[in-house]
């Protein structure tokens, strides 16, 4: 069970100061800044994985635990398991953000830019989790994101893609971090971009990487 807490309490402390940090941002105008936003999902992914990594695999994404388990290096009867561990986690930081602050509209929602057609901010959504699940599975040893160099890498991507991408999608690359705060928001309305974007590219980066690794893959 020590594994399913981790994934929970990684996956709160993720929404919770990536979301927190978009909502802050909102109510207050800006104070925080958009390169502030990208920091800090890179940096509270990047610890997070210092601290769980090695318990659970600091997974905290669907799309990345589905995409182990589609490279056969996570049992796929546990991957319901694990989304439920993230989902309770997600849920409760919303509900939390939520609480705290009532005057925000989003609460750190993902939704794509005005004038950006949906169906581009889910290519963009599917690019931006394949490049991220091309460094998970290359710096992995099996489902564990173990490693200094693990932590840094993937925190490195997060940030890189919410620095650039963040204004056109918000950058989710992972579905119940959009499925949380559009709970308490009630905008379901661009959901089945952020839910199937990022599972699909995490397949798929999965299935590019015989194309680079012959060992220790899939």
């Amino acid at each position: 069970m020590k594994k399913f807490y981790s994934e929970i309490i990684g996956t709160f402390a993720m929404v919770f100061c990536g979301c927190g940090a978009m909502t802050i941002n909102e109510i207050t105008n800006g104070s925080i800044s958009h390169a502030g936003v990208a920091a800090t999902w890179g940096l509270i992914v990047m610890t997070m994985i210092y601290a769980f990594g090695e318990i659970s695999g600091a997974h905290f994404n669907p799309a990345v635990t589905i995409g182990f388990a589609f490279a056969k290096k996570f049992a796929w009867k546990d991957v319901p398991k694990y989304i439920l561990a993230q989902a309770i986690g997600a849920v409760f930081a919303a509900f939390l953000l939520w609480f705290l602050f009532p005057e925000s509209q989003f609460l750190g929602e993902t939704t794509p830019a005005n004038g950006f057609p949906a169906y581009k901010a889910a290519i963009l959504e599917f690019l931006l989790t394949f490049f991220l699940m091309i460094v998970i599975i290359n710096v992995s040893t099996g489902s564990k994101e173990i490693g200094n160099m693990a932590a840094i890498a993937v925190g490195s991507v997060i940030l890189l893609e919410a620095m650039f991408a963040g204004p056109m999608t918000k950058a989710s690359m992972n579905p119940i971090r959009s499925i949380a705060p559009a709970l308490f928001t009630g905008n379901f309305q661009y959901l089945w971009l952020y839910i199937s974007a990022p599972i699909l590219g995490a397949i798929t980066a999965v299935s590019s990487c015989k194309l680079t690794k012959n060992d220790n893959c899939c």
